[in-house]
């Protein structure tokens, strides 16, 4: 019998997967989402054309910092588990309008741990972020690791959430997890996200910027192995746990282009500006506890998730 998921963010990039995956596996999906205008709504509604064809799932159109409306939806039947994906995203913009990060990223989060209490909802998973590590010389980064030296908003927002969620897992027994996600990509990624900007740009022969020098590195994740890791997280419910979700194969800026060059068959155009505020120099997972406790073995390479981007691009375009 199918288990009842809320699910907040379900209509954006990696929430969508997640919805599309908990509704093949014949479970009851809500989602909360506020089709926010920081990308084009229209591509976040495209998301959910799949999931709308289910009588298992309903949409509540609305912003997790109405109560109301949070409340209506844990009371749509009893909810096992509440997936918290909803966030302000994007490190740069956060040093620019730092107050909307904190209303919906700690005021909505704080929202909907009072719900669950609330509602006896005993389970609570946490999208967290590598950003939470900040600039960091020691890696791999592990979840023992310090993360009070954040360097942009949206990172100070994420350790927020992080210690909002020890606290409601202290003082009412929530079972809860926070999940520090490592720069996903994937079909139905972001539009302002370097993957799938560097992609648009090599097939229509724009120029690729690259701030700094190229040697930064980034752990990426491919979007269907980040779901698994949620879905092993559901699973493993346990009193209060941290886990990195990466791949543990760390690339540098250069050599991702490179890589993009050779699956797209086009030669970028390269274009360096200087760093910009809040970016790190390198993310490196340490996922030893999320393969030990969760079973976590994320198997997509980058070459092959990449080509797998390009024929969503390809099948995304009018």
């Amino acid at each position: 019998m199918g288990k009842h998921y809320l699910v907040t963010g379900g209509a954006g990039f990696i929430g969508s997967h997640l919805v599309d995956r908990l509704l093949h596996e014949g479970h009851r999906v809500t989602t909360i989402d506020s089709f926010s205008d920081y990308y084009d709504p229209a591509l976040k509604r495209r998301n959910l054309q799949e999931a709308e064809k289910s009588s298992n799932f309903t949409l509540f159109e609305g912003d997790i910092c109405d109560r109301n409306l949070v409340d209506s939806a844990m009371t749509l039947g009893p909810v096992d588990t509440v997936i918290h994906l909803a966030a302000r995203a994007g490190v740069r913009p956060s040093i620019l309008d730092p107050q909307a990060y904190y209303r919906v990223n700690c005021l909505g989060t704080s929202n909907l741990l009072e719900s669950c209490v609330k509602h006896g909802i005993r389970h609570f998973i946490f999208a967290s972020s590598s950003s939470v590590y900040g600039e960091n010389a020691h890696v791999p980064f592990h979840e023992e690791m310090r993360v009070d030296r954040p360097v942009s908003p949206y990172a100070a927002t994420k350790q927020a959430g992080e210690g909002l969620v020890y606290s409601f897992h202290e003082n009412h027994d929530l079972h809860a997890t926070c999940l520090r996600f490592f720069t996903v990509y994937g079909p139905r990624q972001r539009p302002e996200m370097a993957i799938h900007k560097f992609l648009t740009a090599v097939l229509t022969g724009a120029p690729v910027t690259l701030f700094g020098d190229g040697s930064t590195s980034r752990d990426y994740t491919y979007v269907l192995d980040a779901v698994e890791g949620i879905i092993q997280a559901v699973q493993h419910a346990a009193d209060f746990r941290i886990f990195n979700i990466g791949s543990g194969r760390p690339i540098q800026l250069r050599d991702l282009v490179t890589t993009i060059g050779q699956v797209t068959g086009k030669q970028p155009l390269l274009q360096f500006e200087s760093m910009q505020m809040g970016d790190v120099t390198h993310t490196f997972a340490d996922i030893r506890r999320a393969r030990e406790e969760l079973g976590y073995r994320p198997d997509t390479d980058l070459e092959t998730g990449l080509c797998r981007m390009l024929d969503w691009l390809a099948a995304s375009e009018p």
